[in-house]
């Protein structure tokens, strides 16, 4: 009952609140957009592909409504027009910056004798902090398709990135969010018909391109002890530098990729083949803390630093599964790639932190800035 209560106290509350918006009131303004930014952070992220992206996205939004707020006439939802002000920035931000990815849509994988020395900026998809950012379990609205967390999902959004911006917009809009097709292409100045033909052509497009059973299912059909005990088992591979273990871990097919390197490799044997050369080798000492990002089981590396005496941050491990085999590891590495030397790749843990990767990849996670 107290529930029922609140809400409807602010359905009272929101007339008067944006009345004030409208008088210039910044205060009221933010009182009324603040319950929905973590679900238009959200939106900005599967539209963009990067949080650092979606942080300028949504900033942006919200200064056009607040420069807008005092022309809307609530004919629609406050929520349906945030979220119109909120795709039509992202859209503008995809005209003027390359596509997101990741290493495997970006280029065919690495010999395993070969070790990782090609750093490319500024392409790649980036982590997002799910736990951190308050995404809760169940589905976005009634008629969306996809749960929050299927909807962040590593697959998913590499898959969103390879559809022309029309159709991103409007599977979201329709599938995630659970818009109307008539709501959808209010939104997206359209009709009804185009919205029909772009989510079909979407959709066709994103199941070529994600696993038949999301992670979301593979997780719970799991279970959280058997999960614990993987991931326990994953970490133990590591940090004993036992490649025979890890590699019994990953399923025959398995990736293993390393933004901001475009280098990736494939296959079990292969991946086996390159860890025994290059992390596995027994060069470096690694230590490990447990996160969540993009709806998934995450690791936080740290490895040793002989001069600080500590274990540093290396690297955002995201793990994808195939029941209980890892099919996918994404290494979002938060070193510097200032050097020219291919040598310095070659030896990464050594390099420097690079700011931005460590706050996008380790700030954002709270996760520990060293380990003893």
């Amino acid at each position: 009952m107290r529930m029922a209560a609140h809400a409807t106290g602010a359905r009272l509350r929101e007339p008067s609140e944006l009345a004030a918006a409208r008088a210039g009131d910044e205060g009221a303004f933010t009182r009324l957009v603040g319950p929905h930014r973590a679900e238009l952070h959200a939106h900005c992220y599967r539209m963009l592909g990067s949080v650092h992206d979606s942080e300028d996205a949504l900033q942006e939004a919200m200064l056009r409504a607040w420069r807008g707020v005092a022309r809307f006439q609530a004919r629609s939802s406050l929520r349906s027009w945030l979220y119109t002000i909120a795709t039509h920035t992202c859209l503008d931000q995809i005209a003027r910056r390359p596509k997101r990815v990741l290493p495997v849509d970006y280029g065919p994988p690495t010999d395993p004798h070969v070790a990782p020395t090609e750093p490319v900026e500024s392409v790649w998809l980036e982590p997002y902090p799910d736990e951190l950012l308050g995404l809760d379990d169940g589905d976005t609205a009634p008629a969306a398709r996809y749960e929050q967390r299927e909807a962040v999902e590593l697959a998913f959004i590499a898959a969103l990135q390879h559809l022309a911006p029309n159709q991103r917009a409007v599977l979201i809009t329709r599938e995630v969010l659970g818009f109307s097709a008539k709501e959808t292409a209010e939104m997206l100045d359209t009709t009804v018909a185009s919205v029909n033909s772009a989510l079909q052509r979407a959709r066709a497009a994103v199941e070529e391109r994600v696993p038949d059973r999301s992670q979301q299912e593979t997780l719970r059909q799991l279970g959280d002890e058997d999960l614990s005990e993987l991931v326990s088992r994953y970490v133990d591979a590591w940090e004993r530098c036992d490649v025979e273990a890890f590699a019994s871990m990953l399923s025959e097919d398995a990736t293993f990729t390393m933004p901001p390197l475009r280098n990736w490799y494939q296959g079990r044997d292969g991946i086996r083949t390159w860890a025994s050369l290059t992390c596995l080798s027994g060069a470096w000492r690694w230590r490990t803390v447990g996160a969540r990002a993009n709806g998934q089981p995450a690791l936080g590396y740290y490895a040793w630093d002989d001069e600080d005496q500590a274990y540093l941050p290396f690297a955002l491990n995201v793990l994808t599964l195939r029941g209980r085999e890892i099919s996918d590891v994404t290494a979002f590495i938060v070193r510097s790639t200032e050097a020219t030397d291919a040598e310095a790749y070659v030896r990464f843990p050594e390099q420097a932190a690079d700011a931005r990767r460590l706050a996008g990849a380790f700030g954002r996670f709270v996760l520990p800035e060293r380990l003893s």
